[in-house]
């Protein structure tokens, strides 16, 4: 999966226009990154990764990019 890849993913999730998330944007800055798009992104993880992704994981989240090495 390239980085534009994931970054459309995330965008889906997140109800974003596409090409609108960049990898080094901080997550507190983005108004839809709220509990219900935590839960999505460990839902999507869980079906598209085969793998969980804890509460504690998702709190250490801190930018975009946090998230895509997360998704490999």
């Amino acid at each position: 999966m390239t980085i534009q890849e994931k970054l459309n993913a995330l965008e889906e999730m997140l109800e974003l226009d596409e090409n609108t998330l960049s990898a080094d944007e901080k997550l507190e800055d983005i108004e839809e990154w709220d509990s219900m798009s935590k839960l999505y992104l460990a839902s999507w993880v869980k079906k598209n990764l085969q793998r969980r992704l804890s509460i504690d994981e998702v709190k250490n989240f801190k930018t975009v990019q946090d998230i895509c090495d997360y998704m490999g």
